[in-house]
């Protein structure tokens, strides 16, 4: 697999109607903050969790939730684009692009299991099959518990094909004394996956 550069780097995320809406808007905060640039793409579940987790509000076109989360997070003029399901040109969708690594957070176990198996219903499950396909970093983070056998077959598949899975599992060493620190835990360990440098939580030992 080719190693990631820890320079600017254009990274894809996908937030579907996992429970964990926190996770990826976080990630997608530290992402912008650390000047890469992101392609985004929410799942319409995912926008019903949005709105049942958060006080963000999302409009319905890809364009308008481009410049409502390019305003929230402060993002740099083209540094976030937004794509639909169906955006089936987007750049996402082909091995040419120029994409780093994807992250898929929260990951639903029928976004999990489609991508295990190369269903391609939409834009997020075909941006996670060129992600497999060119060997590229992807990032899988469930949030759903307990686990099946199917869901763990269908995890062990994926892992055996090279992708990551980050489970959605704070850690409390770092003893947490907020919401925020349990999803920074998570966040700064995709973080790591990434290579990109965070301040979320110490390394250990330090």
């Amino acid at each position: 697999m080719p190693a990631i550069d820890s320079r600017k780097q254009t990274i894809a995320l996908g937030m579907t109607g996992a429970s964990g809406a926190q996770y990826g808007f976080r990630l997608l905060q530290s992402l912008l903050v650390a000047d890469h640039r992101v392609h985004l793409m929410i799942s319409k579940a995912a926008h019903v969790v949005i709105g049942m987790e958060t006080d963000i509000s999302l409009p319905g076109r890809s364009g308008e939730i481009q410049k409502a989360l390019s305003k929230k997070f402060n993002a740099g003029e083209k540094q976030l684009r937004v794509f639909g399901e169906d955006e089936w040109t987007a750049p996402v969708a082909s091995g040419s692009n120029d994409v780093s690594a994807m992250v898929v957070c929260p990951c639903s176990m029928g976004a999990l299991s489609a991508i295990a198996h190369g269903a391609s219903n939409n834009l997020l499950e075909r941006a996670a099959d060129v992600m497999l396909k060119e060997r590229k970093k992807l990032v899988l983070v469930p949030r759903e518990t307990p686990y099946s056998d199917i869901h763990l077959e269908n995890m062990l598949k994926l892992s055996r094909m090279d992708a990551v899975i980050v489970d959605a599992n704070p850690g409390f060493y770092n003893k947490p004394e907020s919401v925020e620190d349990l999803v920074d835990f998570v966040v700064a360990k995709i973080l790591d996956q990434l290579g990109v440098e965070h301040k979320l939580q110490p390394k250990w030992g330090e």
